[in-house]
């Protein structure tokens, strides 16, 4: 049986231009500095820059909103655009048609490429000096282009055996892989081609003039890595019957070597990548300042060339069906313009509301630049300050970075969670791992402190907190379990 009936929704929907805010609010600098370049390269309409308008303004304020991306031929002929909205130049001030918040001798930051031979193009460039005979050399490209970028061979070489024969036609056996192999753990840098770390600190230690500690610390890696990377230095010196200054000298001429040989090399196709700041906070008199970065204001205008168009339309006497087209079309164009403009302003206003926000409820921490001065601070706080919603402080603080006098800090940092001391008063849990920082690095390295040992140390502290809180905040600053920070 079929019926009707009503029934009441309510629903909230974004606007695209609200969801073309919030996405350019979630883009950090560098991000955002591409997103203007695309739109700009979009749309015709939009010109970067510190031309001028003409003195009469492109568009007024209360534009045309039919879509008119999707109107027909028919539609082209019933609807007419008031041309004098978009060359009226009474309501809307010049401002509303520029982003210019900058001077010309602002610091510019560019992002450099780093630039020269690749990791993989200067180990083939040593390999052609050695005399290896056709197939031994192609089979020496081949184990340098499975070489990974910390300059491992990680693969089996029976795997890498099976591989030369389907992909390359070499058959050749293991013994001449190896053979192979051996030469390029002669090329630099030291170490390169291992298959393990082992093998890599080794390889490094035979390069190196021999020394009591360099036969120390070789035997020690060939017959004794486990005991070795577990730090078990009593077993050690039993073994080898040395002392602990032997045993030291030898340890340091390991912690001397490279882990990752690859790693340290220049690798032309990649970008480095340097952290360009939003924000800018520093310390006037006794007084914080905050400053949003020149590059977040670009200078940006709606091009003066779509208004002699519209003039040129204006003063046109016959209006042919595809004037109105092209008409049409700029409209759509200033109409993006505009919203993209005014998109850039409120993404300006709303960084600067919500850094103040976080400045002001961290003024403490920002003047004396000790972690220990930071107050607990969620999300929620900062939203309910300046009422926003909890979303669009996340967007805020996710991704991007502020210099302060104490460093360049991402803004994500700056909120923690809370709990309550001995004293019944709120403190940040960064508070606490700073505190656990301090004491871990102060601590005799001969006999580390345990996680009992460090909660009951804590607890005198005035902060009641479980060992398994201490292992968690441990390990969220690479803080290494007590037998492994042991030294002798």
């Amino acid at each position: 049986m079929l019926k009707q009936q009503f029934q009441l929704k309510l629903s909230q929907k974004l606007s695209p231009q609200q969801i073309q805010l919030m996405k350019l609010i979630q883009l950090p600098l560098q991000a955002f500095e591409e997103r203007i370049n695309q739109e700009v390269e979009e749309n015709p309409a939009l010109s970067p820059g510190k031309e001028q308008t003409n003195d009469d303004d492109p568009y007024g304020s209360s534009l045309d909103q039919e879509d008119s991306s999707s109107a027909d031929t028919d539609t082209v002929d019933s609807l007419e655009v008031n041309i004098d909205e978009y060359l009226s130049n009474d309501n809307i001030p010049d401002y509303r048609m520029q982003s210019n918040n900058y001077s010309s001798d602002d610091e510019q930051k560019t992002i450099p490429l780093t630039g020269g031979t690749s990791f993989l193009q200067f180990l083939k460039t040593q390999i052609d000096t050695y005399s290896l005979g056709e197939t031994n050399y192609q089979i020496a490209l081949f184990l340098i282009g499975s070489i990974d970028h910390s300059g491992y061979l990680r693969r089996d070489l029976e795997d890498i055996l099976d591989d030369l024969a389907f992909t390359q036609n070499i058959y050749t056996d293991i013994a001449n892989l190896k053979n192979v192999l051996s030469i390029i753990h002669q090329l630099d840098p030291a170490g390169v081609g291992a298959k393990d770390l082992r093998e890599c600190l080794l390889i490094q230690l035979k390069k190196k003039p021999k020394s009591i500690p360099i036969i120390l610390a070789t035997r020690i890696l060939e017959n004794s890595f486990e005991a070795f990377s577990k730090k078990h230095y009593d077993k050690l010196i039993q073994k080898y019957s040395i002392s602990e200054e032997d045993l030291r000298n030898a340890i340091e001429e390991i912690a001397s070597l490279n882990p990752k040989p690859g790693a340290s090399f220049s690798n032309n196709s990649r970008i480095t990548e340097h952290v360009v700041p939003d924000f800018t906070i520093r310390i006037v008199e006794d007084e914080l300042q905050l400053s949003l970065n020149a590059r977040n204001t670009p200078d940006l205008h709606v091009s003066g060339a779509y208004q002699q168009m519209l003039q040129g339309y204006k003063e046109s006497k016959n209006k042919s069906k595809s004037q109105k087209e092209a008409v049409l079309f700029i409209k759509q164009k200033l109409d993006a313009a505009k919203w993209f403009i005014e998109a850039i302003r409120q993404r300006q206003q709303t960084l600067m509301l919500t850094m103040g926000a976080i400045m002001n409820y961290q003024k403490e921490f920002f003047l004396s630049g000790d972690e220990r001065d930071l107050r607990p601070m969620i999300l929620k706080d900062i939203a309910e300050e300046i009422e926003m919603d909890v979303s669009t402080i996340s967007r805020v603080a996710n991704s991007k970075y502020v210099d302060t006098p104490y460093g360049t800090k991402l803004i994500k940092e700056f909120f923690s969670e809370s709990m309550t001391n001995d004293q019944g008063e709120e403190v940040s849990t960064r508070e606490i791992k700073k505190i656990l920082e301090i004491i871990v690095q102060e601590e005799n390295k001969r006999k580390p402190y345990t996680d009992s040992k460090l909660t009951e140390i804590l607890k005198e502290k005035g902060y009641p907190i479980a060992r398994r809180t201490i292992a968690k905040y441990r390990e969220q600053l690479d803080i290494p379990v007590a037998r492994l920070r042991k030294q002798i």
